[in-house]
């Protein structure tokens, strides 16, 4: 490395330096107040969590590290909860912030001497002979020239040291140290990444249940309101056939015509509910040709690229053949889209699905529909896909383009 770009690198080692002393002097002020209330109000240690975290950050970015972990947010209590603060993982790994405290002073007496060593002598050798005996040059007086042949040729030197040597390696040192002793234990990385996990498995479950029930009372409603009106609307035909047949055999025959003709109606729409339930066409054609069929019948040209997919569990067939007949159903409806892209591959356990179209936006998860009728659906699609453990992303920026992107396991 040349000797200017270790110069170059001793002004950004110095600002950080001097930064960390300006955050560390508020930390310090703050401590009397910390530990007269930190205990009873939560919000002062959850602070002390994000300070943490920010100069977890700060030193990662420091040393070219994007990947560091931050601390989990400080436990939840109640006020004067000291138990819960005292088993805070979080809390007292952000209490080695204050060793900062302490290697702060000298920290900054480098960067602060590798900042302004070399302009110090330049403007002393310059000014001294306005007052001599009063400039000083490394802490000894100037009031000759002969000092300052000295003197000043030694100061730059040491700048220059401290500038293109000393400051990144302290500066580099205390990031290093920063991230050992702030950065999260891997058994505190695994508690947090279960502990989200337990949340995402709770919000899931309770999606699943509340659409499971919904499910429920569609089809009880359909087979109520249809296919039990039919079968009832038959059973009173053919009684009433049955009595009329020997008075009036013509009468009889029509009501029996009729009857056979609810019967059918009744049949269609019983295999109506029951393709809500599991479409036939997956049986029958798989999960690839149910959904070619689906962008066959789309109104709006559909281009299709459909890879490997391998074997695919029933759940995850459905579920990815529900959220393409939903996806295509809302684009038609109200993206006024010209197209659709719609992509389904395999992606090692996983099923990736995406659908794009080029309609103008603005789509939304709701639990209700909007004024226009949107937002419902797509509630729902993301119940379907999170029961299965799947995760669905939505982009719809106003103006479009839309895309929903589902992954599901498939193991």
């Amino acid at each position: 490395m040349t000797w200017t770009k270790r110069l170059a690198r001793g002004g950004p080692a110095s600002g950080y330096l001097m930064v960390r002393y300006l955050k560390f002097v508020v930390l310090f002020a703050a401590t009397p107040i910390s530990l007269l209330l930190g205990w009873l109000i939560p919000g002062v240690t959850a602070g002390l969590v994000k300070l943490a975290n920010s100069e977890l950050d700060r030193a990662s970015r420091y040393v070219g590290a994007s990947d560091v972990p931050q601390l989990p947010a400080a436990a939840p209590r109640g006020s004067a909860d000291v138990v819960t603060l005292l088993q805070d993982k979080s809390f007292k790994r952000s209490l080695w912030l204050y060793l900062g405290c302490v290697a702060a002073v000298p920290e900054l007496f480098i960067a602060v001497s590798a900042v302004f060593a070399v302009p110090a002598a330049v403007l002393t050798a310059v000014l001294w002979p306005l007052d001599p005996g009063n400039f000083t040059m490394m802490g000894v007086p100037v009031d000759s020239w002969w000092d300052i042949a000295w003197l000043a040729p030694l100061q730059v030197a040491v700048g220059l040291g401290l500038l293109g040597w000393v400051a990144p390696a302290v500066a580099r040192g205390h990031a290093k140290a920063t991230r050992k002793l702030l950065a999260p234990s891997a058994d505190q990385l695994e508690s947090e990444r279960l502990s989200r996990r337990v949340e995402e498995l709770t919000r899931s479950r309770a999606g699943a249940v509340d659409s499971h029930g919904a499910e429920l009372r569609r089809i009880e409603r359909d087979l109520h309101d249809g296919t039990q009106a039919q079968l009832v609307s038959l059973a009173m035909r053919i009684g009433v056939a049955k009595q009329v047949m020997a008075d009036d055999p013509e009468k009889a025959a029509k009501l029996l015509d009729d009857a056979r003709d609810g019967a059918e109606q009744a049949m269609h729409e019983l295999r109506g509910v029951l393709r809500t339930m599991y479409p036939p066409i997956l049986q029958d054609r798989g999960l690839a040709g149910a959904i070619s069929a689906l962008a066959a019948r789309c109104p709006l040209p559909v281009e299709l690229r459909m890879g490997e997919l391998g074997q695919v569990p029933a759940a995850v067939e459905a579920a990815a053949y529900f959220v393409v007949a939903e996806s295509l159903t809302n684009v038609t409806k109200h993206s006024a889209a010209g197209r659709v892209d719609l992509t389904m591959e395999r992606r090692g356990p996983e099923l990736y699905l995406e659908i794009t179209d080029d309609g103008i936006g603005g789509a939304r998860i709701n639990e209700q529909s909007d004024l226009l009728g949107r937002g419902s659906g797509l509630h729902g699609m993301l119940h379907r896909v999170q029961a299965i453990d799947g995760h669905l992303e939505l982009r719809s920026p106003i103006g479009g383009p839309t895309t929903i992107e589902v992954i599901l396991p498939c193991e």
